[in-house]
């Protein structure tokens, strides 16, 4: 096994077996436990002891003199490793301190988000998949760091169009003539699209949850069918929400369909062709014709059609309106009658539908979806709001507003200049003893600015000032889970000793590897010194040295035979089996070695007594036979015979004399009475 990979396996066991312990309790005090041994520098109490050998009987055996003996023990030996690698400052290794420094990050991140926020996320977007809805919107589009002005005049601007079709104007007409989603409208053919597009006015079709911003999300299952949303904002600008219809979720979908092509842009002969052209396969069909057959003959969906017109599985966000309100209306292994789309004519094969797995089986899938989705951001809302609880979190709010005439336009471009803030150095809140000043934000804004991603026609539409509030809540934000961040192992105890766990662990496996692992591997000379120490560890007991042969009939041994008496003791086993096999290579197999008892069936059943003359063996439906050659006495193992088990054997020496050297080297002090008492 690769270092790195043990390595890496054996930090997830200490991760795994800790991942159940993660509460929040208040540490005692080490000092005002009893210690139950020393180890060198290092003081170790009953409780330590007794935490750590209960995590590590994992079968949960009854506690014994016997097994605290044993543990004790190993434990012993554990932090004797662990006291040496941090004599040998092991530990202040830039290269171990940054992979321990990623270890944290991994560990800390259940304790920096809000468990109770994550749950509720997980049970609402399983409840909303269990529903497809179809939705249909207006667009206005708005730069996400616009002016209050310029906001409200979009805002009001949708409300005025909610107005108009609440009172009788047509969703669909409002969509064509104000949407700024640019597929509301007829698309001309271009390099995004071969053909034209027809325009969809305003309808996205089918989707569910994780299809959409989350935002547009909420406001859409908030609605029941035929109901219009206020203004709802999202990173694109405003929408206008409807919503058309409502299914149970089909989940994936798995269907075929036989195809017509005759696109939105072509002109009436086509269309009417290929009208009259799928209704003809129609008509084939219920006659009694293979759906299957058709397919092959007549669907222009030659990816599809070679394959039964069988479709990719898919869900109901990747495909047309039109095709999924059709499979809606079928049943396993029903074909629907024509449908258009614009893309031309099908008939549709409902082959099989999955619907929405348990919660208990996609929960860890869903948790993954939410930390990549912007719905994430509430958890991390709900955590901050409880820090600043928590800490005392007070904040001076005219220091933010020193930013505005020192933040420049350039900051949208990514290139605005800090020198310009020198003179800001106000506090601007304070959270526990830590105070955060406005340089420490004027730094937060230099390194956070980026390009904005604004078309060209919005750029004016951008406020500086609203950029620099949204970089001041980030900054708060980023500030008070760093600030808890730094505060885990004070906060909470279990952390605390997770994180001496992989520290140790980590100690422990280098320091192992270049005093054991590698050592045993490097040291040719030392191991094969051990070897012949220890040869007579490794015998092979009596073997026969010998050769099988086995034959595709009779008539081939017999031939075999044949051509080795011929032969005499001086045939080639690779010039007989290429004067038996020249026709065919499989008549003839031939095994030569040095055969322990139960290895081969063929060598188990013969005498084994050296005649060098072929005996038949009937052991199983092969034909075979048996040449011995001699009869070899029991002798020890060469090195690299057995290679594999000396190392094995030459690490536990190494580890063994390693062990004698640190206990001469570090004093060891167990109180027996404490150590008694842990029985009790």
């Amino acid at each position: 096994m690769k270092k790195n990979v043990f390595k890496s396996l054996m930090i997830s066991a200490i991760l795994i077996s800790f991942s159940l312990f993660i509460t929040e309790t208040k540490a005692q005090k080490q000092s005002d436990e009893p210690v139950l041994m020393t180890i060198g520098s290092e003081k170790v109490t009953g409780s330590e002891f007794l935490r750590i050998y209960k995590k590590n009987n994992l079968k949960n055996e009854q506690i014994t003199k016997k097994s605290l003996d044993d543990y004790l023990n190993l434990y012993i030996n554990f932090r004797l490793k662990v006291e040496e690698a941090k004599e040998m400052k092991l530990d202040t290794a830039k290269a171990f301190q940054k992979e321990l420094a990623g270890y944290r990050e991994q560990l800390a991140q259940p304790y920096l988000t809000d468990s109770t926020f994550t749950n509720a996320l997980l049970k609402e977007s399983y409840q909303r998949m269990q529903s497809d809805i179809r939705v249909s919107h207006i667009l206005i589009k708005l730069p996400v760091y616009a002016s209050p002005k310029d906001t409200a005049e979009v805002y009001n601007k949708l409300m005025d169009i909610r107005k108009k079709i609440l009172n009788g104007e047509s969703f669909e007409k409002m969509a064509v003539e104000y949407s700024e989603d640019p597929y509301a409208r007829n698309q001309e053919a271009n390099s995004t699209h071969a053909y034209a597009v027809k325009g969809n006015k305003g309808d996205l079709g089918y989707f569910t949850a994780f299809d959409m911003v989350y935002p547009f999300e909420t406001a859409a299952y908030s609605l029941e069918p035929g109901q219009i949303s206020l203004p709802v904002r999202t990173s694109y600008g405003y929408h206008l929400i409807k919503v058309t219809d409502k299914q149970k979720a089909l989940g994936k979908i798995l269907a075929a369909h036989i195809f017509i092509m005759a696109p939105f842009s072509a002109n009436d002969s086509v269309q009417n062709i290929a009208k009259h052209k799928i209704e003809d396969i129609y008509q084939k069909m219920k006659s009694g014709i293979p759906f299957d057959s058709l397919v092959k003959k007549y669907s222009e969906d030659r990816s599809s059609a070679m394959n039964g017109g069988k479709l990719r599985w898919f869900t109901v966000s990747r495909m047309v309106p039109e095709f999924i309100e059709t499979i809606y209306k079928l049943n396993p292994e029903e074909c629907s009658k024509p449908i258009q789309t614009q893309y031309g004519w099908h008939i549709v094969k409902l082959i099989e539908k999955k619907g929405i797995e348990k919660f208990e089986d996609i929960k860890t899938e869903l948790k993954e979806k939410i930390t990549k989705d912007n719905r994430s951001t509430m958890g991390k809302n709900a955590m901050v709001n409880n820090i600043k609880k928590e800490y005392n979190f007070k904040e001076n709010k005219k220091s933010l507003k020193k930013f505005y005439p020192v933040v420049d336009t350039l900051i949208f471009v990514g290139k605005w200049d800090i020198t310009k803030a020198k003179d800001l150095t106000q506090p601007m809140f304070t959270l526990g003893n830590n105070s955060f000043t406005q340089q420490n934000f004027a730094n937060y804004i230099s390194t956070n600015q980026t390009k904005a991603n604004v078309a060209p026609d919005a750029k004016n539409k951008l406020d500086k000032n609203v950029l620099v509030n949204d970089l001041y809540k980030n900054f708060v934000e980023t500030s008070c889970i760093n600030f808890l961040n730094n505060e885990l192992e004070n906060k909470f105890p279990d952390f605390k000793a997770l994180m001496k766990e992989y520290l140790d662990g980590m100690l422990l496996f280098e320091l192992t590897d270049k005093k054991v692992w590698s050592k045993s591997v490097k040291d040719s000379a030392g191991l094969a010194n051990f070897y012949q120490d220890n040869k007579s560890n490794y015998m092979w007991d009596e073997r026969l040295n010998a050769s099988v042969f086995t034959c595709a009939n009779k008539t081939v041994a017999d031939d075999v035979k044949k051509q080795i008496i011929k032969s005499g003791k001086n045939y080639n086993s690779k010039a007989l089996l290429a004067l038996i096999n020249k026709s065919n290579p499989k008549d003839l197999k031939i095994d030569s070695a040095s055969f322990s008892k139960n290895e081969n069936k063929a060598i188990d059943a013969i005498k084994w007594i050296a005649n060098e003359k072929p005996v038949d063996v009937n052991v199983d439906s092969t034909i075979k036979f048996v040449i011995v050659y001699k009869v070899l006495a029991p002798q020890p193992k060469t090195l690299d015979e057995a290679k594999g088990i000396i190392t094995a054997d030459y690490q536990d020496y190494l580890e063994k004399q390693w062990i004698t050297d640190l206990k001469k080297k570090y004093v060891v002090n167990v109180n027996n009475d404490i150590f008694n008492s842990l029985v009790k």
